[in-house]
């Protein structure tokens, strides 16, 4: 009955799969003047067995099908086939029957490049990586030399879900060890197993390895882009970027991920140079201005950021330039971000870090005017938190707060973003209790939101709440048990209190545990240690965040710990840059007039 089932919509679906499998070529009629077609290796009896396989998919007998499919790819010796079989093993979620297909389909066909690269990705779906080794070696080896280097690239992203980082690692290390040699591969293979020893939280081996690999091609982009992700966390890497950078210093991708870097170690005066030198190159590019501008905001040099944040808008006004701005994304070649903004959205952007500038220096109808420009729904509540400041900033609190009341709400979401907007613009003007009790009323309405909590408790604190400050926290911790800043702003907060140091250190290390190197908790642990008298340890500590995160207040703590080591010299150098970054940080200005310290 074969002409009926044909008709069918299960042989319809079987045709295409066969013709898309190359099966069915030469079985249609050729014209007489067409050369003789190859014949196929489908014999009756197994497209027979082919018809029944699809039939018990279709009806739902997948295991069935499998291994009507397996045996037909054993007798035929046919990849499609093979791959046919493994494919429905893995649609039933049967991954042990998928594996042995392509065992089966490795000893049919050994060559095959395919069934080795579904045998690694089998076994690390089967959490078996230790199982890899061979067949990964047998997949690189059997890899053209054009798929060799992406093939290898590939490698961390494979193997990111295996839990044994350092026995992969080792694994890797095994695998690439015939490529490092080969200059068609030496930088991708060198640049892939420092990154795998990274994961593994082996920084010194990621570092001297991406280090020879940059040694051996300076040029190379990838040794570089690994450096990078290396910072802060390993400082020694930055010599590799820089040194990239000065042979290849048109490589605008780069230069911009490694402002980022700078900018988020606060590093600022370090990024302006390489943007000031990026524009001074490239000034037709719109992105690096608006970087500028921002930084030197954050240098607090108002009237500089005014002029980078112009030229930005003439260029994107002229329409000539890329738009894309620091949103977090990959620049591309051209500087552009690949999580580009349109251009309203990147207008928008440099018109309020315009209005910051121009309030920064007390001209408040030019900020307003910059604000004015803005029209972008989506943006209302920044703006209008922008404009609540300048009145704020005019001794206009309550009617900064009204304005920020009146911003129309959408959704839930708006009115808690309404709430934290008004607690901040209270924050930024010191009123504590008021804000803790903004706060407070945002925890009526939005019960159990730990940020919610945890900023109402840094207010309790600044208010000298501090009993109310740690219930909040400890209630933090209890709704989220990994919420690292809970755990160490209470231990910070009986470090500065000089009390029950010993749980003070504990908490702060179990923080540290949660975000392991992150610059201000290292901070508290080193502020800890220095009020348990342990100088040495503490020094230690500080200078390490300090280099990871040059802030005034981790400057203040290191400059008090180093005063009190008698490293008076160094001390004020190291308070001098902090006050450089920042001249109002209120922590840096109490340990200096506690000190009594002029500088």
């Amino acid at each position: 009955m074969p002409a009926p089932l044909f008709r069918s919509g299960r042989a319809r679906v079987l045709a295409v799969l066969l013709a898309s499998a190359g099966l069915t070529q030469g079985c249609a009629a050729q014209p007489a003047s067409a050369p003789q077609a190859a014949r196929s290796s489908l014999d009756a009896a197994l497209f027979y067995q082919l018809l029944i396989g699809e039939i018990e998919l279709r009806s739902g007998e997948a295991g069935t099908a499998y291994q009507v499919m397996l045996e037909a790819a054993k007798r035929s010796g046919n990849e499609q086939i093979f791959r046919r079989a493994t494919d429905i093993a893995l649609q039933a979620r049967a991954g042990e029957q998928a594996l042995a297909a392509v065992i089966a389909w490795r000893n049919a066909i050994p060559d095959s490049v395919e069934a080795l690269r579904y045998q690694v990705q089998l076994l690390l779906a089967l959490n078996r990586p230790n199982e890899t080794a061979e067949p990964l070696a047998a997949l690189l080896g059997a890899a053209s030399a054009a798929q060799r280097p992406l093939m290898i690239a590939s490698l961390p992203r494979l193997y990111a879900r295996s839990p044994d980082r350092r026995g992969t690692a080792e694994l890797l290390e095994r695998a690439l060890q015939p490529y490092l040699d080969d200059p068609a591969t030496r930088t991708v293979a060198g640049t892939t197993l420092g990154r795998s020893w990274l994961a593994a939280l082996e920084p010194a081996k990621a570092l001297e390895i991406v280090r020879g690999v940059h040694k051996a091609d300076p040029t190379a982009d990838g040794p570089a882009l690994l450096a990078l992700e290396m910072l802060p966390g390993t400082p020694e890497a930055e010599s590799i970027v820089r040194s990239y950078l000065e042979g290849r210093p048109d490589d605008t991708n780069l230069r911009l991920l490694y402002v980022r870097s700078l900018g988020a170690s606060q590093r600022y005066a370090e990024a302006a140079d390489q943007l000031q030198a990026l524009t001074e190159r490239r000034p037709e590019l719109a992105p690096p201005w608006l970087t500028l501008g921002a930084v030197q905001l954050e240098m607090h040099r108002p009237a500089e950021a005014t002029v980078s944040l112009k030229r930005y808008v003439e260029l994107v006004q002229s329409g000539a330039a890329t738009v894309a701005g620091p949103s977090g994304g990959t620049p591309n070649a051209n500087g552009a971000d690949e999580n580009a903004p349109s251009a309203s959205e990147a207008l928008t952007q440099a018109w309020l870090l315009l209005a910051q500038a121009a309030e920064a220096q007390q001209d408040y109808p030019a900020a307003e005017a910059w604000l004015a420009r803005i029209d972008n729904p989506q943006r209302a509540l920044e703006v209008q938190l922008r404009r609540a400041s300048l009145l704020a900033r005019q001794g206009r609190l309550e009617e900064a707060r009204e304005s920020i009341r009146r911003v129309p709400e959408q959704s839930e979401t708006d009115a808690r973003a309404k709430l934290l907007a008004e607690a901040q613009l209270l924050r930024e003007q010191k009123a504590w209790p008021e804000a803790e009790r903004v706060l407070a009323q945002a925890n009526e309405r939005f019960p159990n939101d730990v940020d919610l909590l945890y900023e109402q408790a840094m207010m309790a604190e600044k208010s000298d709440r501090l009993a109310e400050m740690e219930r909040l926290l400890r209630r933090v911790i209890e709704l989220k048990p990994d919420h690292q800043h809970a755990y160490n702003a209470l231990g910070y907060s009986l470090a500065e209190r000089n009390v029950r140091l010993a749980e003070a250190r504990e908490l702060i290390k179990k923080a540290l545990e949660l975000s392991p190197g992150e610059p201000f908790i290292t901070d508290s642990l080193g502020w800890v240690e220095y009020r348990l008298g342990h100088l040495e340890e503490a020094v230690r500590l500080l200078r390490e965040a300090y280099r990871a995160r040059p802030d005034p207040e981790i400057a203040a703590h290191l400059g008090e710990v180093l005063w009190a080591n008698g490293q008076t010299d160094e001390a004020r150098r190291i308070w001098r840059e902090g006050r450089s970054k920042d001249s109002s940080n209120d922590v840096l200005k109490e340990t200096l007039a506690r000190l009594r310290v002029e500088l």
